[in-house]
């Protein structure tokens, strides 16, 4: 049904205008009066309704993994992966497709557009190379678009939005999972030079759709929380200053209000998780100058969740958040918030660890300190089926009473006893996994020696550390360090830290990431 009403708007397109635009071109606002009323008759002539259904986003949220993208199953995916789901688009009479740009190393930039509405909405992704969790969910909301389901809301959208999605804008960065483009440029400050390709074509795209909403989606740190909770800031929004003095006009206050609208479904599924990001102007910066150029622009920051490393969960908040702001638009729902609420949301903090140990009892040259310990445990991009592994090191040391872990324990009985190396060596790496490990870890050994090993692998899902020759550095707790020790309470061994993983020695191999291989 919705494919022949836009079919019959099409048909008024190509009588009202002798040439089809571009999908990014200008369009003209000449025929708009005109062209809505008609279609608004068609869609009430097809039982079209705008009313909200109440449980449409738990319906998304509950019926998401039917609209995931399965060929995108983690977050280090490249250019050459995406480009089959654009050549699929060209056969769906939905969307259409168009090469807008290219990037410094040769690799397309894509404009995809759908819907026959007069409010543009510009969706653009991944201008940071290794910020790619919304690229997925832009990938899963065309999936959405393709089925035929929640007819009314798509139909409500499609009548009254155009919307576009620019996925992948640094392709050349994504090829190597990193931040800047091929010239080590970082888009995101080149919204005024724009000395490089994919700058250029976001400011075309921008300027030829004069898009009256723009949403600039990104990834930070797994390491913010929202201030002053415990709480990581799974998701946060912005809605960008347009000068130094943070002045809201309609532009900024639109932005605003559709933030709170939006924050208000992900306090459903993530209460306390949603975070305010930095406001402070940024010349540069083109979530700051779309603004300015008079598209309200809403910055979406995918940060952590626990137990998500490869952000599939926020790609999900990504799918229902995004979904809704585009309903929210298209019903002008989002004119009934408040910009009284949009400061109310916890503006971000970075006071976060993926473990926080506190009061831990060490001693140091024949004395003995209280210390809290931080420790995070980044991914180091390698060739295996994850693209990555974890490499832990200790962040800070002292008084964190005002920081919080993903994983926290109160170690105020516990004395630190360093890890030992396991006297018997092994050959292989199969004869380590088919060991007494656990009877191994309780006798105070985290580290086992073995003769031959793989050159190309560094780590191993295991909770010992594997070394290639019987010697380990003397142990201390500095910045840096790889934490390897033992938490030792009434005389037996309790825990083992290792690579920066709380491992409770009752079940060492429960839910364990990865140890080093030091080879």
């Amino acid at each position: 049904m919705i494919k022949k009403i836009l079919n019959l708007h099409e048909s008024l397109n190509h009588v009202a205008f002798s040439a089809k635009r571009p999908s990014y071109q200008l369009k003209p606002k000449l025929m708009n009066f005109f062209r809505k009323s008609i279609f608004l008759g068609l869609a009430l002539l097809s039982g079209i309704s705008t009313v909200y259904c109440q449980d449409f986003y738990n319906q998304l949220f509950e019926n998401y993994d039917q609209y995931k993208e399965e060929s995108l199953k983690t977050r280090r995916f490249t250019h050459g992966q995406i480009v089959p789901l654009f050549t699929n688009l060209e056969h769906n009479d939905l969307f259409e497709v168009t090469r807008v740009g290219t990037s410094i190393e040769g690799r397309s930039l894509n404009l995809i557009s759908f819907g026959k509405g007069d409010i543009d909405v510009l969706l653009w992704s991944q201008m940071h190379g290794d910020e790619s969790t919304a690229t997925m969910a832009i990938f899963d909301i065309i999936n959405f678009f393709k089925q035929d389901d929640f007819m009314k809301q798509k139909s409500t959208m499609l009548s009254r939005l155009r919307i576009h999605f620019l996925p992948m804008l640094n392709p050349d960065g994504a090829q190597r999972f990193t931040r800047r483009n091929a010239l080590d440029v970082d888009i995101n400050r080149d919204a005024v030079r724009l000395q490089s390709p994919e700058s250029k074509t976001l400011k075309k795209v921008r300027d030829s759709l004069e898009a009256d909403f723009g949403f600039n989606l990104h990834d930070q740190s797994t390491y913010y929380n929202a201030n002053r909770t415990p709480k990581s800031a799974a998701i946060s929004f912005l809605a960008p200053a347009y000068n130094y003095d943070k002045d809201v006009n309609k532009v900024r206050e639109n932005s605003m209000k559709l933030i709170v609208y939006m924050n208000a479904i992900l306090q459903e599924f993530v209460p306390g998780h949603i975070g305010r990001y930095n406001d402070d102007f940024e010349p540069r910066a083109f979530g700051d100058n779309i603004q300015k150029w008079g598209t309200s622009t809403v910055l979406i920051e995918s940060g952590g969740y626990p137990e998500d490393p490869d952000k599939q969960f926020l790609r999900k908040l990504n799918f229902v958040s995004i979904i809704s702001a585009m309903e929210a638009i298209a019903t002008k729902d989002y004119l009934k918030s408040n910009t009284k609420d949009y400061f109310k949301i916890p503006k971000n903090d970075r006071k976060l660890f993926d473990l926080k140990l506190s009061k831990v009892s060490y001693e140091l040259l024949g004395n003995t300190y209280t210390l809290d310990i931080g420790i995070n445990t980044p991914q180091i991009a390698t060739k295996n089926n994850k693209g990555y592994y974890r490499k832990g090191r200790i962040d800070d040391m002292g008084d964190l009473s005002t920081h919080y872990g993903y994983q926290s324990l109160d170690a105020s009985s516990y004395t630190i006893e360093s890890a030992k190396i396991y006297p018997e060596s092994f050959t292989t790496i199969d004869e380590v996994l088919k060991s007494d490990l656990k009877s191994i870890l309780n006798q105070g050994y985290g580290y086992v020696v073995v003769e031959q090993i793989p050159e190309d692998q560094k780590s191993i899902a295991l909770p010992v550390h594997i070394l290639a020759k019987n010697e380990v550095p003397d142990f201390s707790l500095h910045l840096g360090a790889n934490p390897c020790f033992f938490l030792k309470k009434d005389g037996r061994l309790r825990y083992l830290i290792t690579n920066g993983f709380l491992v409770d020695l009752e079940q060492p191999k429960a839910n364990f990431t990865n140890a080093l291989i030091y080879n």
